[in-house]
């Protein structure tokens, strides 16, 4: 390969760094970085770009293809093992984007999320993610009863969440002020059907809903909900009040990427019944979070882990095990795996390994995926607040089309407010084609993102206003995540392709949340979690 191919590839795949791909704009003044990850490297795959021969070979036991929680945690179960002790025993293949969707960042210092923030109280039947808890000192008694007791740096402090509603704020999220009695009615009876069905069991004996969403029951006259959509059931069932409607949308959306229209009814309702964790000291419905999100649980996964920087290109079955060529922007080391894990999304997987003769057809099988943006705002000072409903963890806008945004150093225990913050606001671009949505990204200008952005802190505070908003703003950073997660919508539950890959039980096991359709902590690591349990099955 000459020098201006290489070059030429390094730049089509975005890993001459092993960074995110990154604009450095300006807006009304005010300085703006653009984060694209994964997004150059994979239209690389995508086009068939040529890679340097490899350079050298490199024998493991266990080569595991991405950092996010999926790969993290199968390294981490393996590693617990005992079984897997030298560097080349386990190597994690890191990129594109070392940790996934838990990646963070830090500002002047202060730390915050890129992508996933929160970690709601893990059910008994969550009892992995309760071990990992335990192991990082989150749990810090009876790991496996009803209630454990969890550290209080962790649980989120209050005030926890409050909601604009009629130019001011309101506690919790579920809009209830000048709300009338009618819509407040529907709320009561959907929260009340809901609850009641957090410990319902099919005819199998299993519960209905449940996360895992491999341990839910698969009673048929259950799962007949996965073919209507949460917004059909919910007309059926009699629930128009727009109060409720919105939020329920909004709830899908955040968790989903998609609203009530497009969610299938059987996940609209395991939104709402399938965790139901409880702690011995918070109240019901709390979440464990951290400054910069769900990164410190990756990177107490990765301690002591052998990482190996840059993205694999090519996989292939070999006789003596299996071969992925790695590409660090530089060169291509080839690893010869005994085992293989494949934790990347499924849309990428199928850019290097040939998925049919495992039964999954990419053209029939690929689920869709929604389009995300995670924007940071550097404040140099708080603004005013009302002494009544002061400024919570989680602010949300009702009406809004985004997500409403978290302030990063809610979880600081100090006496007085630090001068500055981080707020992380979210929009996920749930009503659109998602195809559309990530031509749109990759194009647009800094004004453009600057005003999907900023929406719900102008609703707050009027920071659209360019003067106001520059006596609190000083940076912004952007992260745009085209494939943020995969979507349920309707009939997710019937993808055949996923279960086969699901069933997998040779040298080549695949571990992501793609394979629920629930892109959530609990189910990608429920995958990493299987995925390493047949690894020591198999080398017993």
């Amino acid at each position: 390969m000459s020098r201006r191919q290489f070059l030429q590839t390094s730049a089509a795949l975005g890993l001459a760094t092993m960074l995110p791909a990154c604009r450095e704009l300006s807006h009304l003044g005010i300085p703006i970085k653009v984060y694209l990850p994964g997004m150059q490297s994979g239209h690389g795959l995508r086009q068939h770009t040529s890679y340097p021969a490899p350079s050298s070979e490199r024998k493991v036991g266990v080569a595991i293809l991405g950092s996010g929680a999926a790969g993290s945690f199968a390294a981490w179960r393996l590693k617990q093992s005992g079984r897997f002790t030298s560097p080349n025993d386990v190597v994690i293949v890191s990129g594109p984007e070392r940790f996934g969707n838990a990646a963070a960042g830090t500002m002047n210092g202060l730390a915050y999320p890129l992508g996933a923030h929160y970690l709601p109280l893990p059910s008994l039947a969550s009892r992995h993610v309760r071990e990992l808890l335990f192991d990082m000192g989150v749990i810090e008694s009876d790991p496996y009863s009803e209630k454990p007791t969890y550290n209080e740096t962790v649980l989120i402090h209050s005030p926890e969440e409050r909601i604009l509603l009629n130019r001011q704020w309101q506690d919790g999220v579920v809009p209830r002020a000048g709300i009338s009695q009618d819509e407040l009615a529907q709320q009561q009876k959907f929260f009340a059907y809901t609850q009641s069905l957090q410990h319902a069991l099919g005819n199998d004996g299993r519960k209905v809903f449940s996360i895992p969403l491999a341990l839910s029951s698969v009673d048929p006259a259950w799962r007949a909900l996965d073919q209507i959509s949460f917004a059909t059931w919910l007309t059926q069932h009699g629930y128009t009040a727009p109060s409720l409607l919105w939020y329920l949308d909004y709830a899908c959306r955040d968790d989903y990427g998609i609203g009530i229209a497009q969610t299938s009814a059987w996940a609209g309702l395991h939104y709402f019944t399938a965790r139901g964790g409880e702690a011995k000291n918070a109240s019901a419905g709390a979440v464990l979070t951290w400054p910069s999100g769900l990164n410190p649980i990756l990177q107490h996964l990765q301690h002591g882990q052998t990482l190996l920087d840059g993205m694999a290109v090519k996989i292939s079955k070999q006789n003596e095990g299996v071969q992925i060529d790695v590409f660090d922007g530089q060169k291509t080391t080839r690893l010869i795996a005994e085992h293989l894990v494949c934790a990347m999304p499924l849309h990428v997987a199928a850019k290097i390994i040939d998925l049919k003769p495992l039964g999954f057809d990419p053209a029939l099988h690929l689920a869709p995926h929604a389009a995300w943006q995670v924007s940071n705002f550097l404040i140099d000072r708080f603004p005013a607040e009302p002494a009544q409903m002061p400024l919570a963890w989680d602010n949300v806008v009702y009406g809004s089309s985004s997500l409403g945004f978290v302030n990063s150093t809610h979880q600081l225990i100090r006496i007085a407010k630090p001068a500055q913050t981080v707020f992380t606001a979210y929009h996920a671009y749930a009503h659109e084609q998602p195809a559309a949505v990530r031509h749109r990204l990759e194009h647009a200008s800094a004004a453009e993102l600057y005003e999907t952005a900023i929406a719900d802190l102008d609703a707050a505070y009027g920071w659209g206003n360019p003067i106001k908003a520059r006596q609190y703003i000083k940076q912004v950073e952007i992260t745009l995540r085209g494939h943020a997660m995969a979507s349920p919508t309707v009939g997710f539950l019937s993808n055949q392709g996923v279960a086969a890959l699901q069933k997998l039980d040779g040298r080549i096991q695949f571990a992501h949340s793609d394979l629920s359709g629930l892109s959530v902590f609990e189910e990608a690591s429920w995958w990493g979690e299987q995925a390493a349990l047949k690894i020591l099955k198999q080398s017993a």
